[in-house]
């Protein structure tokens, strides 16, 4: 008599394009941070250069510099992004169904901090240092806490309102917000001359990654 062996049921399409996804980011941000742990030259050259042009043109352009100090000491802020999300998650626990989302949703920025503040003590990467500064930032550059609490949080918020059935304008114009926020906060952090710019790229990329992770955990979660 012939018995069919009883198999798990596949993943469905959605849940195996975030884990290929997160292996994808996973590669790249273990690469950068490598090259950045160990100061690979051709890329801190990189780095200087475009450190110095930014700066240049900080200096110079005061006006620009004013309004970027703004942004990114206000509203692209972590602490205002740490905000938005607690408010976030006061209302998922409201629709008291989505408590546990609420749970998720704290618990993977808190994450997303940890993994950021450790790897900057790891990697322990110097600040650029300028003569005539036009900013100031404590703690180590790499990653960026500014680039990666912004990705974390703009990557959250909108998979909750997919997830919630936002109506397309609404999703749309959230997206079009996060996009400008998440590069707009790595451009200012640049051009302030308070990080280099694989700091930024490596907050994106690590940030991008907690998302993905997060992402699969509640597909996983749920089911």
């Amino acid at each position: 008599m012939h018995t069919q062996s009883v198999e798990s049921p596949p993943s469905p399409p959605a849940e195996r394009g975030t884990a290929r996804w997160a292996g994808v980011l996973a590669l790249c941000s273990a690469l950068l941070l490598a090259l950045v742990a160990v100061r690979w030259y051709p890329l801190m050259t990189l780095d200087g250069d475009i450190a110095e042009t930014t700066h240049r043109w900080a200096v110079d352009e005061a006006g620009v510099t004013h309004a970027f100090r703004i942004l990114t000491d206000w509203v692209w802020d972590p602490w205002t992004m740490r905000i938005l999300t607690a408010a976030v998650a006061i209302w998922l626990v409201w629709r008291r169904a989505a408590r546990w989302t609420a749970l998720w949703l704290a618990a993977t920025c808190a994450l997303a901090t940890l993994v950021q503040q450790t790897l900057k003590t790891v990697v322990d990467r110097p600040r650029p240092v300028w003569p005539d500064p036009v900013d100031s930032a404590h703690y180590a550059a790499f990653p960026s806490g500014h680039a990666m609490t912004a990705t974390v949080v703009c990557g959250l918020m909108l998979w909750l309102l997919h997830h919630y059935g936002a109506a397309r304008v609404l999703w749309r114009t959230a997206a079009v917000v996060a996009v400008i926020s998440v590069a707009g906060v790595g451009l200012t952090r640049v051009w302030l001359g308070v990080h280099w710019a694989t700091d930024v790229v490596g907050g994106w990329l690590l940030g991008a990654l907690v998302v993905a992770l997060a992402v699969r955990v509640h597909a996983r979660w749920r089911s």
